[in-house]
């Protein structure tokens, strides 16, 4: 009797010990879960605050250059993409004789969101739907990832407009840790 009586004891303190370390731990990742949400919203209100100015930006830097083009710029919160947030703009021409520069642009931006690498990086074969041009920067902040394009010129002077923009941009978010 003794035995049963200290069985059920042990095993109502074990339970009892269980559920408060599950509690704790289901509060730690809510928590989390909740300071990285909080994180990703703040990364969307900076890029929202400045994303105009950081296309006027591109475009002095475009008009500097003499090239027309079409420029995006984005921001993917957190660590993969599923979701982003952009802006785009023309300057001068959306397609010129052989290209849609903004499917182009957009093919940048795809591999960088797939890499997290600047646009024709190289880190490997471009995928269907992907050229390979440079014109793209990305660089990662404390909330996510934010990608600047320029497409129009030769792909030097894509990524020297495209830079423009991401320097502007970049002092505005947290850094990573």
């Amino acid at each position: 009797m003794k035995f049963k009586l200290f069985f059920f004891l042990g095993m109502a303190i074990i339970l009892g010990l269980s559920r408060q370390i599950f509690a704790q731990t289901s509060t730690a990742s809510t928590t989390e879960i909740k300071s990285t949400e909080s994180q990703k919203k703040k990364g969307e209100k900076v890029f929202i605050k400045h994303a105009d100015k950081c296309l006027t930006i591109i475009e002095k830097a475009a008009f500097k250059m003499s090239i027309n083009g079409v420029m995006i710029i984005a921001f993917i919160p957190g660590e993969i993409t599923s979701t982003w947030i952009s802006k785009i703009k023309v300057v001068g021409t959306l397609t010129n004789k052989d290209s849609n520069l903004l499917a182009v642009a957009s093919c940048k931006a795809a591999e960088m969101a797939d890499t997290f690498k600047d646009s024709g990086s190289g880190v490997r074969k471009p995928l269907k739907g992907e050229n390979g041009y440079k014109g793209g920067v990305i660089k990662k902040v404390g909330s996510g990832y934010i990608l600047t394009v320029f497409s129009g010129a030769s792909g030097d002077q894509d990524v020297a407009a495209a830079t423009e923009g991401m320097d502007y941009l970049y002092k505005y978010f947290p850094k990573t840790n």
